[in-house]
């Protein structure tokens, strides 16, 4: 009864600072703009499938590619042990869920295998991340404080996996004639071994269900929220293509209203500004990508601008993103605001006209971040409200303004480019 207390007490904290963060997030997203419709739900659905749950395009990078799918398979299955040991706390129960017979066996099992698979390979990702020269783990955005978030996230992960494992030999060792479920790798550990492991099933349980719930609210602040929102990112992905943008409807309203005579302007309405200058000006999309955002540099790593050695850094542009809205959002909230904002600030106008908008840092993306789309809205701010460009397309614009036409030829005089 104690530990069903303890436990119930410890779970309503870990629930209360979870809800806490959501809110938080959520008060975030309300500052945000709209974007696009969510529709086609089967097409979201298989993209979901082969995307998220397939993990098709971490797999462009075979042997790296094939670990972390392993990872993020295991995850899945663990969670279903996960929800068993809430259950076993709150019920004061041991194994609530092996009334499933055969399925309850293969849960368990693979598990079982999976956490040891998991473990082995967070040694080897934090050897990769502190010894190997991984040119991608580096930037201006890879601070100190980003890179100790990383090593967290992979202690933690490898810390959750060998709890199970003690748990699981504990309970084998104490329930040797009667052990619900099958456990291949712990099993063989202390077939090997010949030790009797049975005091640590309670500490292994206690150390497990603890550092789950301490992840789970470490994980809303840290990079590693996308273990959230990687799914639900790619779910509430753009079907369209990649190469098309949308059109910014302020635009196309003042479009209208200059071609219809009969339109009459509402000066009532709130004039709004044209493309992305900060936090507020981004839809809930943009944000969103920023939160799911693993910082894998999967992005920066293709991007031609990047290679041939310019500043921008597809990574960069989201990551500067969630910092500035974890900065003014919560000014704003407040109704209070600062001199400083997302363009130039965060994201100088060099890194903006970088992208050439070839698309290949949102083709490479394993959870489908649209990076062009941020930058091609920050890119209209600095044409329309600021007439900001470089002196190769303010001279094109003249041209389309004076010619109907890039070229510095009369509409008369159209062909004389071509001599």
């Amino acid at each position: 009864m104690i530990k069903q207390t303890l436990f119930t007490v410890v779970l309503l904290i870990t629930l209360g600072v979870f809800v806490w963060s959501v809110f938080r997030l959520r008060a975030f997203f309300k500052l945000t703009k709209p974007a696009y419709p969510i529709k086609n739900i089967s097409a979201r659905i298989t993209r979901t499938l082969n995307v998220a749950f397939g993990q098709s395009k971490i797999f462009r990078k075979p042997i790296i590619g094939f670990m972390h799918a392993l990872v993020f398979w295991g995850f899945l299955v663990i969670t279903l042990g996960s929800i068993e040991m809430v259950f076993d706390g709150l019920l004061g129960s041991d194994r609530s869920f092996a009334f499933m017979g055969a399925f309850y066996d293969v849960i368990m099992a693979s598990g079982d295998v999976f956490a040891f698979i998991i473990l082995v390979f967070i040694i080897f990702f934090i050897i990769r991340r502190n010894f190997m020269n991984i040119s991608r783990f580096k930037g201006v955005e890879i601070t100190p404080k980003t890179n100790l978030d990383a090593q967290l996230s992979l202690y933690f992960i490898g810390f959750l996996m060998l709890s199970l494992l003690l748990f699981n030999l504990g309970y084998i060792s104490n329930h040797s004639n009667e052990v619900l479920g099958v456990y291949p790798v712990s099993s063989k550990i202390i077939q090997w071994t010949s030790m009797d492991f049975g005091a640590l099933q309670e500490s292994g349980w206690w150390v497990h269900i603890l550092l789950i719930f301490i992840f789970a609210n470490y994980l809303p602040y840290s990079k590693h929220f996308h273990v959230f929102l990687s799914i639900p990112n790619v779910f509430l992905s753009n079907l369209e293509p990649l190469t098309k943008y949308p059109n910014l409807e302020s635009i196309t309203k003042e479009v209208k209203l200059m071609l219809d005579p009969d339109a009459a302007y509402d000066e009532s309405e709130e004039v709004t500004r044209f493309g992305v200058k900060d936090i507020e000006d981004v839809t809930w999309r943009n944000y969103m990508d920023s939160l799911a955002c693993t910082q894998c540099g999967r992005c920066t790593d293709v991007c031609p601008a990047n290679i041939t050695g310019k500043r921008l850094s597809p990574r960069k542009i989201f990551v500067d993103l969630r910092h500035r809205m974890n900065e003014k959002g919560a000014l704003l909230i407040q109704g209070k605001e600062d001199a400083k904002s997302l363009i130039r600030d965060y994201i100088s106008e060099e890194e903006i006209w970088a992208c050439t908008s070839c698309n290949a840092c949102a083709q490479e993306c394993p959870i489908e971040i649209s990076h062009p789309n941020l930058i091609m809205d920050m890119r209209r701010y600095l044409v329309m409200e600021e007439a900001s460009a470089p002196a190769g397309l303010n001279a094109m614009f003249a041209n389309i303004e004076n010619n109907g036409a890039p070229w510095q030829y009369s509409p008369e005089d159209r062909m004389k480019w071509a001599e």
